[in-house]
């Protein structure tokens, strides 16, 4: 799982096995150790909300998504998620997608990505 946070936007890319893993189990969390500080992000499945949102507690960020939106989402098409989270001082946009093949080349290990749909040859 990869985050992207610019301003006041967080972007998650998985990958098809991080994909999987949240329909199968309603949850994927990876963290990042700073020393003695972790900073760790969570996407996680709820039953109980109708929109994706997100809280960011004790160094953690967690997306929810709707478990109804994202119950199935191994097994479509869809390419992702978007939301407008209404905060205290604006807006937070959050999006959750898969992780695509990149276009240009690149060092990181993508072998578990989804095929860039602008490699693929039109009809």
């Amino acid at each position: 799982m990869k985050i992207r946070i610019k301003g006041d936007t967080v972007r998650f890319r998985l990958t098809k096995s991080e994909v999987k893993a949240l329909c199968e189990t309603g949850t994927i969390k990876e963290q990042t150790h700073f020393g003695d500080a972790t900073f760790g992000y969570t996407v996680q499945m709820d039953s109980n909300t109708t929109a994706m949102h997100a809280e960011f507690k004790d160094n953690n960020i967690t997306l929810f998504l709707p478990k109804i939106l994202g119950k199935d989402w191994f097994e479509n098409n869809r390419v992702g998620f978007e939301h407008d989270q209404k905060t205290q001082t604006g807006t937070l946009y959050l999006l959750l997608e898969k992780d695509f093949t990149c276009l240009d080349n690149t060092l990181e290990d993508q072998s578990d990505n989804y095929p860039n749909p602008k490699l693929e040859p039109n009809p």
